[in-house]
């Protein structure tokens, strides 16, 4: 199942993909839930009825007595989808809301009172606005039966040794762990005691404090003195397998590289050499950049592959495009100069 992690703004956010029966030990607790009454009638009505459909919240708020209109149901239902509240048995609604798929919206300002906007087709189905669709239902109930939190530390150690392979205090950072490395180290410690991890100095500059899967190891001895050229690899900055920004600095740069929500990196032979920074309107480039043009068509394949509607370069590493020596590169491998930059269509 999924369950949201905090928005990005009014149509994107982060979510947590978890098994079911791990969502006590590994979806955190909420401290501070909202008073709203609107939030609140969503889940009265989803405690007492369980899993719904749209039209089922909506007549849930209007039986409270509260506005009901599509607009305002749909931002108080995914305030708590945000908030860990609540969940959908499909990603459709995910990702027809960061897709842009509009619902009916309520009159625009000037006009004429009395007239009753026309929803646009397609806005609505039966079951309401496409990133309403499917059943909703809250967490709450599959937090229960209660974890300690021993055995939270255990599962998160657990979770954090099978993303990465080899843990060090940087990456539980960059995970925003709560409690931090200190949260996981008892754990970790008693873990290396029953021989299910390994301690040792793995990542070079990184700290004496690494704990690593058994097979981890081996397979980084393994590939440690291999030689290989591998083509370009397009990557979202924040993915667990991109280090760098996390457990390992980015390199010199003219640009502030970062690792932020809709934003890629492009790694040649595992070194960073371009970051495609959120939206695809601006780039920071890395040692090795000039030297090859391999990392030009890797971009373009963030349009080919639908992941970008399109490339509008307006800057490299903050300098304005045009009055840069890529310019000409981007050209010829077939972005199209523009008043705004640099562009690539598809």
């Amino acid at each position: 199942m999924w369950v949201g992690a905090g928005s990005l703004g009014a149509t994107d956010g982060r979510i947590r993909l978890v098994y079911r029966d791990q969502v006590g030990l590994l979806i955190p607790d909420i401290d501070d839930p909202s008073d709203d009454p609107t939030h609140e009638a969503i889940r009265a009505h989803l405690r007492e009825r369980g899993a719904s459909f749209w039209p089922d919240l909506v007549a849930a708020v209007q039986a409270a007595d509260l506005p009901y209109q599509t607009d305002v149901v749909h931002t108080a239902l995914w305030d708590l989808v945000w908030a860990g509240e609540v969940t959908n048995d499909s990603l459709a609604p995910v990702r027809a809301l960061i897709s842009g798929s509009k619902s009916a919206s309520a009159p625009k300002p000037g006009r004429a009172r009395g007239r009753r906007a026309r929803p646009r087709v397609g806005g609505l189905t039966v079951q309401g606005p496409p990133s309403a669709v499917g059943r909703w239902s809250l967490v709450e109930p599959l937090r229960r039966p209660v974890p300690s939190p021993t055995e939270r530390s255990l599962a998160q150690a657990h979770q954090l040794l099978d993303r990465y392979g080899v843990l060090t205090r940087e990456t539980a950072l960059a995970e925003g762990v709560v409690g931090g490395f200190a949260g996981v180290y008892p754990v970790l410690k008693a873990l290396e005691e029953r021989g299910e991890v390994r301690r040792g100095y793995f990542v070079a500059g990184l700290g004496a404090a690494q704990f690593a899967l058994p097979g981890a190891v081996d397979r980084l001895r393994a590939v440690r003195e291999i030689e290989t050229s591998e083509p370009p690899l397009v990557m979202a900055t924040t993915d667990p397998a991109q280090p760098y920004g996390a457990a390992v600095a980015w390199p010199d740069s003219e640009g502030r590289a970062a690792r932020t929500a809709g934003s890629h990196v492009v790694l040649i032979d595992g070194a960073p050499i371009v970051v495609v920074e959120r939206g695809g309107k601006s780039l920071i480039t890395f040692e090795g950049a000039a030297d090859t043009d391999a990392w030009i068509e890797a971009i373009q394949g963030l349009v080919k592959d639908g992941r970008l509607k399109s490339l509008e370069i307006g800057k490299v590493d903050g300098d304005p495009v045009r009055e840069t020596a890529y310019a000409a590169r981007l050209e010829a491998a077939g972005f199209a100069p523009g008043y705004r930059g640099m562009t690539f269509r598809g």
